[in-house]
């Protein structure tokens, strides 16, 4: 039998052959995206460039592999690479062969990207923080882990309708976003025992849909029972002829809530009757010898390890310049035992270095991304790069950024503002504070790209919504509206959450509007 690697470069050269016959104008942006998705490739918009994104699992990295990846992003002539909201890397402006042959050299050592895009169960999110974080239930890291190699295995096998997405998340912050995705799973620890508070049949984008909380905990050691029962149910009931009605949250909508938990239930309980999905894990301790440190930084985060702490890099619009990277991996290479975790917003976090080692780090990387949240925010890769992209998100990002730091703005009253290019909210702008997503209106009677405004969004699981609508700005003008936000903001020393319930902030939104 052949082993999975075999099987996988095999795909690899079959569909370097579809990949040509796109170029040679045999095959329409559609049927290549169709054959290229479940790979994880997409072309550029234009057609002559690609993009590959490497399902790091669960955002769980180390300077070995992201030394690969500058090797990779050098020896392509790239000028960076791109940390996506899901825990992923993306190089970006490859040629077709370039990308297939990084595909094939990512293999040999274990960095995939098959089903990184298209119908199939995609990278598993987790907490960047389990394991470190003073305020975790327990650290469900090697759970995500087992799930996201579960996949992996079979990974060419999924005949799904669509994507499936799931999550982990340590504590009741949700920074995995349980709460809005298929199946998410959040920590929770009761008697001393592990267990997961389930959520199913969430989702963003079009119709959007808050997860339905299972009215039960259950154990840490059956998560792949769960996993499997809501697989079993997707392809039985999802939509095959529908791509917009096919994600697993439309099942919900049609069976009802009730009914759909108790399906969910019943397939998963026909996968316990078959057993041998049980888990017996534990987390890697961590014993490195900790060193405290006086120094304050915003980006600087204690762990529970005693002496020891994190530090979070945030490139504007998860875009890690070559040379900035290079600098980063010639830093750590010289730290002890330092792990690496991606974030759901972009960004990068490096755990367990001691005092020392992380006031060099905040060093070098101070002029790498700014310090206040508004400088923390996220934007997908948008128009020009995306093909079904609408809005330009991460020029709109690039502008807003630097109106900011063009008044010198430090305050963390403003939060960050959450951007996508159109309504797939790949940019989750729908669980923001603040969100903007790309479309096209009349104004003035000629058809203009604008963003809509949503207010209010939130993804922790006691507080969960989603965002409001609140009308459509021209971007040329959303640097402007922000600000003038955050002086409202800061000369009234008032908390946004206040501020948007007070008639001022309507006043506000419908100056910009159009």
């Amino acid at each position: 039998m052949n082993s999975l690697k075999e099987i996988l470069l095999g795909e690899i050269e079959d569909f370097r052959k579809v990949g040509h016959k796109f170029l040679d104008g045999e095959l329409n942006l559609m049927q290549f995206k169709h054959e290229s998705g479940g790979m994880g490739m997409y072309a550029h918009r234009g057609g002559k460039e690609f993009m590959i994104r490497f399902r790091i699992p669960s955002g769980v990295t180390d300077s070995d592999e992201l030394n690969l990846i500058y090797d990779y992003a050098k020896k392509h002539s790239l000028g960076g690479i791109h940390f996506t909201t899901r825990q992923a890397i993306q190089l970006h402006g490859l040629t077709l062969d370039g990308a297939c042959d990084l595909m094939k050299e990512g293999l040999e050592v274990n960095l995939f990207t098959r089903g990184a895009g298209g119908n199939f169960p995609r990278n598993v999110a987790l907490s960047p923080l389990a394991g470190v974080d003073k305020e975790e239930e327990f650290d469900p890291t090697p759970y995500a882990l087992a799930v996201g190699n579960h996949f992996l295995k079979k990974i060419y096998t999924y005949k799904l309708p669509r994507k499936l997405k799931v999550s982990f998340s340590n504590s009741f912050k949700d920074t995995a976003h349980c709460t809005v995705q298929d199946l998410g799973f959040v920590a929770v620890k009761k008697d001393g025992k592990e267990y997961f508070k389930v959520y199913i049949g969430g989702g963003l984008g079009n119709n959007p849909r808050k997860a339905i909380e299972l009215d039960e905990l259950i154990e840490a050691k059956d998560v792949l029972y769960y996993i499997e029962g809501m697989t079993n149910l997707f392809i039985a009931e999802g939509d095959y002829k529908n791509r917009a009605k096919a994600r697993i949250r439309y099942i919900a909508d049609r069976m009802g809530d009730e009914e759909f938990v108790n399906q969910f239930k019943l397939y998963t309980k026909a996968e316990k009757e078959k057993g041998g999905l049980e888990l017996k894990l534990h987390p890697t301790e961590i014993k490195k010898e900790g060193i405290k440190t006086e120094v304050k930084d915003k980006r600087l985060i204690e762990q529970k390890q005693e002496g020891l702490y994190t530090v979070y890099l945030h490139p504007v619009g998860g875009q890690l310049k070559l040379e900035d990277l290079r600098e980063i991996l010639d830093t750590i290479d010289n730290f002890e035992d330092v792990e690496v975790r991606l974030a759901m917003t972009e960004g990068v976090y490096f755990r367990n270095l001691n005092g020392k080692e992380a006031e060099t780090l905040l060093n070098i990387t101070k002029k790498m991304g700014g310090e206040a949240e508004i400088y923390h925010s996220v934007a997908c890769i948008g128009v020009p790069t995306c093909q079904i992209g609408i809005g330009n998100s991460q020029g709109l990002l690039f502008d807003i950024i630097d109106y900011f730091k063009g008044k010198d703005y430090s305050s963390d009253l403003m939060p960050r503002v959450h951007i996508s290019g159109c309504t797939n909210s790949c940019g989750v702008h729908e669980i923001g504070k603040i969100g903007f997503t790309g479309k096209k209106k009349r104004v003035d009677d000629a058809v203009k790209d604008v963003f809509g405004l949503f207010i209010n969004g939130d993804f922790t699981v006691e507080n969960v919504r989603l965002g409001e609508f609140k009308g459509d700005m021209l971007p040329e003008r959303i640097p402007e509206f922000l600000y003038e936000l955050a002086m409202k903001l800061e000369d009234g020393n008032i908390k946004f959450e206040d501020y948007i319930k007070e008639d001022e902030f309507m006043n506000l939104v419908n100056k910009y509007s159009v």
